[in-house]
């Protein structure tokens, strides 16, 4: 066998531990390559030059690649050329060393051993430099002291590491791809034959996407105010809790048709959600609530929804101004800790880039974070439901429906999107256009608001695995609840109801008209 070179060894100080390595391991592997070059196409999948603890050897490696790409033969004669001139190659004996490399022809039966122990010492390298990064940036204290974000660059740093493993893949046969496609199906037929997936809590919904899918980004876009932050809401605790019933019924969580849920809120605070989802589930008006507008038994029900979901599992991060990469990082602390099955995001603009300069360039870094959901979703194997914003596009038009061409700042959303839902609701349009009380008008608007009222569009305006389409629902702005919608024939719960329960916002809140006009269903009236 060769002798190697020992730059770094001899440059250790005496008495500090050496960094994990195994030179002759390295030399017999790049020997084993030149001798076969077949052995290339096994290895080359997981191993890179930089994994080499010798930079020499990483060079020689990266040589023997470029030869085998170019389908030429790499070996001592073909790669001389290339290494005449290194500089330190002439301290272990000249381009001779190429040939002394290849001195063992036993190392051709391990060479795959000795890749994996030359990868395995690379990332025990790589771990020893994220701690001593680590002890560094806590015992310097001349910046301003944040530990927590520390302790988050550490641990995208090591996830870093530990993903690494994940570059070489592995390709499905077509057998273990057709179990995959029938335990999808068998899911699909015993749920009643529509939900492969994980529920939405809505049965309509659920029909035409099939649930939410493991490793799908579904985006779910809309104008301020027509109800996206309701709608994740909505779905994110119809998986949890569906989850939990499952669980206290018996059922395997494999099984199940929920699943815990993440719910990152860059925009509301945890307490305004949880505000929001006691009111959808107590029936108490959420502006009442928060106003202290309710009765003693409004409360007791109120307390009784609240101790019902003490055990719901879902997790809501309400921390502001999130970089994609940190979101990231918390989703999978979230994953490992709490076995989360879903993540939503509310909402994808309120996120950053992780570009310094990522300002300057809004569509690139809008670009990143919607390609930061997708690689999250498929890193994890569990859907993310991204809210996005739409641009102004549509408040331009007379046809007020979203289009995939109105998703604000970038077509990278549209593009790294299996699902794309569009929330569309006429009567938040119908109420910018009230007419005066005495206006001739006034009884037709009436009666058009009549027909429009508390009705809901779900736009399914893309999907990888099926059709398009509309899905028809109701959506009551008093409690932020989408619902499935009944029969159109026969309202009743729109009844009675005072104008500005009509809600111009997710909140109910008051749409700026006379108050004392009475929605009837076809004209005002005094009470």
């Amino acid at each position: 066998m060769a002798e190697v070179i020992r730059i770094a060894e001899s440059a250790s100080e005496p008495g500090t531990p050496s960094l994990p390595q195994n030179v002759e391991a390295e030399a017999a592997l790049l020997g084993a390559l030149m001798i076969d070059n077949r052995l290339v196409e096994d290895i080359q999948l997981k191993l890179k030059a930089d994994h080499f603890f010798e930079p020499l050897h990483g060079r020689i490696y990266e040589a023997i690649l470029k030869m085998t790409d170019a389908n030429r033969i790499a070996n001592p004669v073909t790669l001389r050329p290339l290494f005449e001139t290194d500089e330190n190659i002439k301290e272990v004996g000249g381009v001779a060393y190429l040939a002394q490399l290849t001195g063992s022809g036993a190392a051709v039966i391990g060479a795959r051993d000795f890749a994996g122990q030359i990868y395995d010492l690379a990332l025990l390298r790589a771990l020893i430099g994220v701690g001593r990064d680590l002890v560094e940036g806590a015992l310097d204290t001349s910046e301003d002291v944040a530990p927590l974000a520390q302790i988050e660059r550490a641990e995208t740093e090591l996830y870093k590491v530990a993903e690494e493993g994940g570059a070489e893949g592995r390709a499905k046969s077509f057998a273990d791809a057709t179990k995959e496609a029938l335990a999808m199906a068998e899911r699909a037929l015993n749920s009643g034959g529509h939900l492969s997936g994980f529920t939405t809590g809505l049965e309509s919904l659920n029909a035409k996407i099939g649930g939410l899918h493991k490793s799908d980004l579904m985006i779910v876009a809309g104008r301020p105010g027509m109800g996206k932050s309701a709608l994740g809401t909505n779905i994110g605790f119809a998986a949890a809790q569906r989850f939990m019933r499952d669980m206290e019924d018996g059922i395997e969580p494999e099984k199940s048709a929920g699943a815990p849920v993440a719910l990152f809120s860059l925009e509301m605070s945890a307490d305004q959600l949880a505000t929001r989802i006691l009111a959808e589930q107590s029936g108490i008006s959420s502006e009442n609530l928060r106003m202290g507008k309710i009765s003693q038994q409004e409360f007791r029900s109120l307390a009784r929804a609240a101790a019902e979901l003490q055990s719901l599992p879902l997790y809501i991060d309400d921390t502001p101004g999130l970089t994609i990469a940190a979101l990231r990082t918390r989703a999978r602390r979230l994953k490992r800790q709490k076995g989360i099955g879903i993540v939503v995001v509310d909402y994808l603009q309120l996120l950053q880039g992780s570009g310094r300069n990522s300002n300057d360039n809004r569509v690139q870094e809008i670009s990143e974070i919607s390609r930061g959901l997708k690689q999250l979703a498929k890193e994890l194997n569990v859907p993310v439901i991204g809210l996005s914003q739409l641009s102004r596009a549509v408040e331009q038009r007379e046809d007020k429906r979203p289009q995939l061409s109105d998703l604000r700042e970038s077509g990278s959303i549209e593009q790294d999107a299996d699902i794309v839902l569009f929330i569309y609701r006429e009567d938040y349009y119908l109420a910018a256009k009230a007419p005066a009380e005495d206006h001739p008008d006034f009884a037709a608007w009436q009666e058009e608001m009549g027909r429009a009222y508390g009705r809901a569009e779900v736009i399914v305006a893309k999907q990888r695995h099926g059709a398009t389409g509309k899905v028809r629902m109701r959506f009551d702005s008093r409690i932020t609840k989408f619902s499935d919608a009944v029969d159109e024939g026969y309202l009743p719960e729109a009844r009675g109801k005072p104008l500005k329960a009509l809600g111009r916002g997710d909140e109910g809140a008051d749409t700026g008209f006379p108050s004392k006009y009475y929605f009837d269903g076809v004209q005002g009236r005094r009470p």
